[in-house]
């Protein structure tokens, strides 16, 4: 299979290139970026030198890609607001498109303008498009024409609760979440907010109280409880490149730690990506840099009856072009892990 990316010039973008290029069953034929268009691959991205000699980034217009025949995936590593315009092209091309941006995550025009400020720019496209965790969501999203991938703080919440939920293991009431993201998280962008010397030996709180990923937690959440679920999340910064870690503080329901991994063991039974630590081992970011996979481990607090759950992943795997690549796999039939680890 062919595939394009566009907008490939960004930490994500990027990222997706390098698992493309490496991937042993698909061909990367189109990589796009305003800014590098011209360059050959090798000299934007050193470390693929020699891999994609023939390959150079060309200018992003929508009319042309949607007129390359020679393309049956565009995977669209866009900002918001932007991504949907390249997707409307794609799709009436009759071109499969996975979508890393905010444009195609939430189930309602309303949800979107709600949490990011303006109407949605194409409602009738987000009625067609599927919300795509691959462990969670069934097999009924392949045929759909357009994906929308999740954010990368709602992988690292969405994964250890929605089972637990849906068992019932702990309320939906109460539930706190906060999180802690890399730099990387922001995106590559020069603004002396996000330099070395203004992030470094700093941690802060930030899009407090209502980040816009809220948007896309609670949707997923209250369709797998089937009430309404809202919770208290606080994302910080932390002056690491990459990599999230989440703690999750929910009230027990009168069970107890065997509960969770019972629920999890159940649902996530045989899924290559995620890891179910024992209980009292913590996740480390460390231990997940440049892989595809989340690990999840939990304790009971008896003193407040309260369930500590915490996880951990890539922010730009895992929570990004990993699982990209990962649903790619599974709509083409290929094995779920092919060319990611």
């Amino acid at each position: 299979m062919n595939i394009g990316i566009v907008g490939a010039s960004g930490y994500i973008g990027e990222t997706l290139v390098r698992l493309l290029a490496r991937h042993p069953r698909v061909n990367l034929t189109v990589v796009t970026s305003r800014k590098l268009a011209g360059s050959a691959i090798g000299d934007a991205i050193p470390a693929l030198r020699g891999q994609l000699p023939k390959l150079e980034f060309t200018d992003s217009d929508a009319s042309k890609l949607a007129k390359n025949k020679d393309v049956d995936i565009y995977f669209l590593a866009l900002p918001h607001g932007v991504a949907v315009e390249y997707a409307r092209s794609l799709v009436n091309a009759g071109k499969k498109v996975i979508d890393l941006s905010a444009d195609f995550r939430l189930n309602t025009s309303q949800r979107y303008e709600e949490f990011y400020g303006c109407p949605h720019p194409d409602p009738e496209l987000l009625s067609r498009s599927k919300y795509v965790i691959p462990e969670i969501h069934n097999g009924s999203w392949k045929d759909a024409p357009i994906i929308g991938c999740p954010g990368c703080y709602p992988t690292s919440i969405l994964i250890p609760i929605i089972p637990l939920l849906s068992d019932g293991v702990i309320s939906n009431q109460g539930i706190i979440v906060n999180s802690l993201s890399g730099i990387s998280g922001a995106g590559k962008k020069a603004e002396e907010y996000y330099s070395y010397c203004e992030r470094a030996e700093d941690a802060t709180p930030y899009g407090v109280p209502k980040h816009r990923h809220l948007s896309e937690i609670e949707q997923e959440l209250s369709e797998a409880s089937g009430k309404n679920i809202v919770i208290q999340f606080t994302p910080h910064l932390v002056p690491m490149i990459r990599g999230i870690i989440t703690t999750i503080i929910a009230p027990a329901n009168n069970n107890k730690s065997q509960d969770i991994y019972a629920s999890w063991e159940k649902a996530y039974w045989g899924k290559p990506f995620i890891s179910i630590l024992p209980s009292g081992t913590p996740p480390h970011t460390s231990d997940l840099l440049h892989t595809n996979r989340i690990d999840i481990s939990a304790t009971h607090d008896p003193r407040t009856d309260n369930f500590i759950i915490h996880s951990a992943e890539d922010n730009l795997m895992k929570g990004a072009a990993g699982q990209a690549v990962q649903i790619m796999n599974l709509i083409l039939g290929f094995p779920e892990d092919e060319g990611l680890i």
